[in-house]
């Protein structure tokens, strides 16, 4: 993958770090996932599409929430892992190598769509109304990231 605004256009792939991603990467707090809950999404039977799902971290710590995951990412050694983890785990998530802007469900499939971790490596402009076209007309777009601040502060 080439981002012209990352790392200067120089070209990265996840999938080579697939194997450590899986082993080392199930990064978020508990009050992560409570907070999301707490919004009341992803839980009670909704059906949800996580983009970016990587090695399938967040639709494997949610799944006893949600009716139906469903995990995409362009990288396939990524899915790979997330399969293999949620196999392990005896979780029904689906889980497929594809690039965002070429996600096609049918109109009106999702309660909500989840984009953890990745929203600046999506076109915007591809994704939008096909986003907007296969959720629900009450479904919701949970963009989630978590940063690294170095001390408290009230502003952030």
């Amino acid at each position: 993958m080439k981002i012209s605004g990352i790392d200067n256009g120089k070209s990265f792939d996840f999938g080579n770090t697939s194997k450590d991603y899986a082993k080392y990467r199930d990064i978020y707090p508990k009050d992560f996932y409570q907070y999301i809950l707490d919004l009341g999404l992803c839980k009670d039977g909704q059906m949800v599409l996580d983009i970016g799902t990587g090695t399938g971290v967040f639709p494997r710590n949610m799944y006893k929430f949600v009716g139906k995951w469903i995990g995409t990412d362009i990288s396939e050694n990524q899915i790979e892992q997330a399969k293999i983890l949620a196999s392990k785990q005896n979780m029904d998530i689906d889980f497929y190598a594809c690039p965002a802007e070429d996600i096609d469900y049918p109109d009106n499939t999702f309660d909500v769509i989840t984009i953890c971790q990745c929203i600046w490596y999506l076109d915007a402009a591809a994704i939008t109304e096909n986003f907007a076209r296969i959720l629900k007309p009450d479904g919701k777009m949970l963009i989630l990231y978590m940063g690294w601040l170095p001390y408290e502060d009230e502003i952030a």
